[in-house]
């Protein structure tokens, strides 16, 4: 009995412990397939999973700021008796004998009115219907209607436009207060977060589309303070002028460009830019930008080199305006810049975007190296003017390619400049270093490191004494801009 009982519990034993794995066994494999438990349905947000993986939806996100983007409808009207005035072109009648011959015998035929029409997108900034949208979607236009997310439209008036960054400020005049976005931080968008960007491709009102921040700070040659945020959330025309959201829902972009020829790459204008602007558009209708009276480059390895600059960080002062603020200040040729009210310059085009945000009346402080120790400035900023451009032979002086020959009476007074201002380029030798740096004929070389240059016979002489290999640095003046190259043999 004793024998039969051990034989039972032992048996009973063996089943628990075989039911145990096969228990575990089976949670192994649903935890591999099932996470969190039983298969859930994820609910709608509009924040991204903290994974880093694809939202599950951005209904949500879009459904909150739908209600403050708009579609904008332009009218261009032409006036003409044969459509000549219109940007589709000349009427079939007028012929190769022109509108008089018809005129003649058909009398003075009226003027017909022909319409262009084109779309666009914005988004509403306040309550009060002011809205950001792209310059070129309302410049040179006779009518603007602007249709909100209700379906009601109103005449829009243009209040602010900025050519150099594309950005207009216009406004509409609603019955109730309006629905508006929450504007963000550009400077702190990351690449590769989440995006989203709604407008009017195409005419397709209100379409959404979806992606990330492809890159920051993208110059695309569009002007000088080009500074988009790229992204591969699908933009078309008719996008122009819409906003581009972050996951938080706050506007950080104005879609702006694309590139034809490639698929997911769209621009759109850091939100930033916009709202450095927006007190200028609003009380003046355009934008009042800083100057300082320099002009500068970009600095190369080789200046770099011949400096003794241990890297191309900063922008070099090609050229100080006499009795602007720079000059006032004691900013001078070949001085590098590298900070600006304690923010690092990397290249001229920071310097651009930095001075372009500076405020009139406002003092910058400037920090500059200057013969490799670093000096500090204090400069007051003035309003940038539209200043004239300052650009455009027995040869002498064979050096890296280059031949010149002295500034006579007559060339200085061609030239509009002093005879001393150095020595002119004659010519250029195909394939020399001097032809690689882009040097040309008619070039006037005003110093040569740093030593000014009012002769052939002092060229030469600083020249001379340039090693090959370390190369030598000449100030460069062509036209009315003034720039420095760096020249050396392998």
């Amino acid at each position: 009995m004793e024998n039969k009982n051990r034989k039972t519990f032992f048996m009973f034993l063996m089943a628990c412990l075989i039911a145990f794995f096969i228990v575990s066994f089976v949670e192994v494999l649903r935890s591999s397939f099932f996470p969190s438990g039983a298969p859930e349905i994820q609910t709608a947000s509009a924040v991204s999973p903290s994974d880093g993986s694809t939202p599950a939806s951005f209904s949500d996100l879009t459904e909150r700021v739908k209600p403050a983007v708009v579609n904008i409808s332009t009218t261009k009207i032409f006036k003409g008796r044969n459509g000549s005035g219109s940007p589709f072109g000349r009427s079939p009648f007028s012929g190769p004998f022109g509108d008089d011959f018809f005129e003649r015998f058909f009398g003075d035929m009226p003027q017909r009115e022909f319409k262009q029409r084109s779309l666009g997108s914005g988004f509403i900034i306040s309550s009060d219907g002011y809205i950001f949208t792209n310059n070129h979607v309302v410049e040179q236009t006779d009518k603007i209607l602007v249709k909100v997310s209700d379906g009601k439209e109103y005449e829009a008036k243009v209040i602010g436009t900025d050519t150099k960054t594309d950005i207009a400020l216009i406004k509409i005049k609603p019955e109730n207060n309006l629905p508006f976005v929450e504007i963000g931080d550009s400077d702190a968008l990351r690449v590769g977060e989440w995006v989203i960007a709604i407008g009017n491709p195409f005419g397709l009102e209100q379409t959404v589309t979806a992606g990330i921040v492809s890159a920051k700070g993208r110059v695309i040659g569009a002007g000088a303070y080009d500074n988009f945020i790229q992204t591969d959330a699908s933009i078309n025309p008719g996008n122009s002028g819409g906003p581009l959201f972050n996951m938080a829902g706050k506007a950080i972009g104005i879609n702006t460009a694309i590139v034809a020829q490639g698929q997911g790459i769209g621009f759109a204008i850091p939100i930033n830019m916009a709202k450095s602007i927006l007190a200028d558009l609003k009380t003046k209708g355009k934008v009042t930008r800083g100057w300082l009276g320099i002009s500068i480059q970009n600095i190369t390895e080789d200046i770099a080199k011949n400096i003794n600059h241990k890297n191309k960080n900063g922008a070099l002062v090609s050229d100080v305006f006499k009795g602007d603020p720079a000059d006032i200040a004691g900013i001078k040729v070949g001085d590098i810049i590298i900070e600006i009210n304690r923010k690092p310059i990397k290249d001229t085009h920071e310097l651009l975007l930095i001075i372009a945000s500076l405020h009139v009346g406002e003092k910058a402080t400037i920090k500059a190296l200057r013969d490799g120790k670093e000096i500090l400035f204090q400069v007051n900023v003035v309003e940038r003017k539209d200043k004239p451009e300052i650009a455009l032979t027995k040869k002498a002086g064979e050096y890296f390619g280059i031949s010149v020959q002295e500034i006579t009476k007559d060339i200085a007074k061609q030239l509009g400049i002093p005879q001393d201002a150095g020595v002119i380029v004659a010519d250029v030798e195909e394939g020399s270093p001097a032809d690689d740096v882009g040097i040309q004929s008619h070039d006037i070389i005003a110093q040569v490191n740093k030593t000014k240059i009012t002769s052939i016979k002092q060229y030469n002489s600083e020249m001379s004494k340039a090693a090959p290999k370390k190369g030598v640095m000449l100030l460069v003046k062509r036209g009315k801009a003034n720039f420095f190259v760096g020249l050396h043999i392998e």
